[in-house]
């Protein structure tokens, strides 16, 4: 089984930026959301592909859940 990661996708006056907090400092941007999303996927294969086993294993068995919360 893989992993599941979480992407937040936020628009600002650039674009798109976009960032995995379950990886610090995965982050990427685009002009668009299609390319703000293409971009964070290879940033976060890139930095599982020089994470550690250790790292990799811990962020396998990690469970996170993710809801809105109205304000």
């Amino acid at each position: 089984m893989g992993m599941q990661l979480i992407a937040i996708i936020e628009k600002d006056k650039h674009g798109f930026y976009a960032y995995c907090p379950q990886l610090k400092g995965c982050q990427s941007e685009g002009k668009t959301l299609e390319a703000a999303m293409k971009n964070i996927k290879e940033a976060i294969a890139l930095y599982l592909e020089v994470m550690n086993p250790r790292e990799k294993r811990a962020l396998k068995n990690r469970v996170v859940f993710t809801t809105p919360i109205a304000a």
